[in-house]
């Protein structure tokens, strides 16, 4: 079938992106969903750090590509074979398939899924291949999902079904910004009542932890949540959303303030190595940012040793979408947790290229491209 999508042509091209235009919107070919599989009509992707750092070379990936790996939207197709999903039913995309078998989906989370990563390395399908093409030329797909374009081709292993009260924004962010600031607390730190509890980036993943952060807290009769960002407008809506403190990197450092948790969001040396010194004695850093890989950071062994301090790595928030997804939707929907006041503007595909000229400069949180 035809679709129309967003495809990154080249990485590596120069800012402004709104002039070199590495992402070209236009009409590609959707090859039929295998066994395993279901074609998908996207309502809403949003943009994250993870799509841009393909932009910019940050992350390698292999080009032509089709980007988006947040996303939700409607089955309109299953492939052959008995499914436990139906047509019409609403899905959110996850970008970290588990194939439920392997050494990494056997750590609950902690780990990535083998297989699931060796697919999304080679631009592939958990289920292997590709489903896209343009005039005859295979087009990769971005992480098993391929989010901006009207109609996706995934594996079941990708999706998770929600319930129609569940807006397809809402659902959308669910897939990364949620999962990975949420379940940076959830399943990687695990703070007690009364831990002071900081995230430093505010980001859509930055800003879910402070969000889950802040409902924690309220169950367990209140405690502290700690902001921490560059951006004056950040640091006001966190305060909005239920930090109870709020820091530039340097006010944090001169004040010397530190927390049991530290979740760090910003995916860069500068923001890690902040987490770590604002680490208390006994306390555990929790990082889920995606730096350069050739990044490296400075951070003292001492510290760790002699404090007994605790530094974790947590992709996707160490997240089961098919578990942690159904418990945030239940937290939504009780109000606990405000997941739409991530959504900070809405956009059409072909503003794509501008929309990472946004993300770049650190602009709102969660941009969503809507699609009618």
């Amino acid at each position: 079938m035809k679709i129309r999508g967003a495809v990154l042509e080249r990485i590596g091209a120069p800012a402004p992106y709104a002039e070199s235009t590495p992402l070209v919107v236009g009409e590609l070919d959707l090859g039929e969903p295998g066994p395993g599989e279901l074609l998908v009509r996207i309502e809403a992707a949003g943009l994250c750090h993870s799509d841009l750092s393909v932009v910019d070379g940050n992350r390698v990936r292999p080009v032509p590509m089709l980007l988006g790996h947040e996303a939700a939207g409607r089955i309109e197709a299953l492939g052959p074979g008995d499914s436990d999903l139906r047509i019409g039913q609403r899905v959110v995309m996850t970008f970290l398939p588990r194939c439920g078998d392997c050494e990494g989906c056997a750590t609950d989370g902690r780990t990535p899924c083998v297989p699931g990563s060796v697919a999304n390395n080679a631009g592939e399908l958990l289920g292997g291949g590709r489903r896209l093409s343009r005039d005859g030329e295979v087009i990769q797909h971005h992480l098993g999902v391929s989010g901006f374009a009207t109609h996706a081709v995934v594996d079941r292993r990708s999706v998770v079904p929600v319930d129609d009260d569940v807006p397809p924004e809402i659902a959308a962010v669910l897939g990364c910004a949620v999962l990975t600031g949420g379940g940076a607390l959830l399943n990687s730190a695990e703070p007690g009542p009364g831990d002071r509890i900081m995230v430093v980036g505010l980001g859509g993943v930055g800003m879910a932890a402070v969000l889950v952060a802040a409902s924690l807290h309220a169950d367990h009769g209140g405690g502290e949540v700690i902001a921490v960002d560059t951006l004056p407008e950040k640091l006001a809506l966190a305060s909005d959303l239920g930090a109870t403190q709020v820091y530039t990197p340097a006010e944090l450092a001169e004040q010397g303030i530190v927390a049991d948790v530290v979740v760090e969001a910003a995916g860069n040396v500068r923001a890690f190595e902040t987490a770590v010194a604002a680490t208390a004695a006994g306390g555990t850093t929790v990082t889920v940012g995606l730096p350069s890989p050739e990044a490296r950071a400075s951070i003292s062994p001492l510290a760790l040793v002699a404090g007994g301090r605790s530094v974790v790595g947590s992709y996707l928030g160490s997240a089961v979408p098919a578990r942690d997804i159904p418990e945030y939707v239940r937290m939504w929907r009780s109000g606990k947790l405000p997941i739409e006041r991530l959504v900070s503007s809405r956009l059409r595909l072909e503003d794509i290229n501008h929309a990472m000229d946004e993300l770049a400069a650190g602009h709102g949180l969660r941009q969503v491209i809507v699609f009618d």
